[in-house]
């Protein structure tokens, strides 16, 4: 009995080491003037923004990771008043992905992002070329990261 006990728990993986990655890209965006590098949200994606609180409420987010532009800022604002979270700034051209993995062990992450920068995040924390661009008028795309061990999976949802 001392025995199975023994390889059952040496073969278990404690919950604490599995984390849990949501990305999305950051709701609509005004587009008046293309020039503009910065929008702000339009009027509908600042409902998807609420729409998005209302998503992870119950998700038990630990961190919430965005890009410092003013709609990605945006995009997590309602979710940070609602979890009493602040939201730690990544650049996606210096992240290491090692390190980010490891700083992360357990936690349950929301990253917000873009169109051209989410789905090769997903592809390092998978370790795999799954994922191409996201559309630029596509901004319903989440997608869904378990990390446990060396157990990875990995889905992608639409969420409206």
């Amino acid at each position: 009995m001392r025995l199975l006990l023994t390889i059952f728990l040496a073969f278990s993986i404690p919950e604490n080491d599995c984390s849990t990655f949501y990305l999305i890209r950051h709701a609509e965006k005004v587009r008046i003037n293309k020039t503009d590098k910065d929008p702000a949200l339009n009027e509908k994606g600042m409902i998807r923004a609420l729409n998005w609180r209302d998503f992870f409420i119950d998700k038990d987010i630990s961190k919430i990771y965005s890009t410092n532009y003013k709609r990605t800022l945006e995009t997590v604002k309602p979710i940070e008043v609602a979890m009493g979270l602040t939201a730690i700034l990544y650049s996606p051209s210096s992240i290491d992905y090692k390190n980010f993995i490891s700083s992360n062990k357990g936690e349950i992450v929301l990253v917000v992002g873009h169109s051209n920068t989410i789905p090769d995040f997903v592809n390092e924390l998978i370790n795999d070329q799954v994922y191409s661009q996201i559309d630029d008028l596509n901004n319903s795309n989440l997608y869904i990261v378990s990390l446990c061990e060396s157990n990875i999976s990995h889905r992608l949802i639409k969420v409206n």
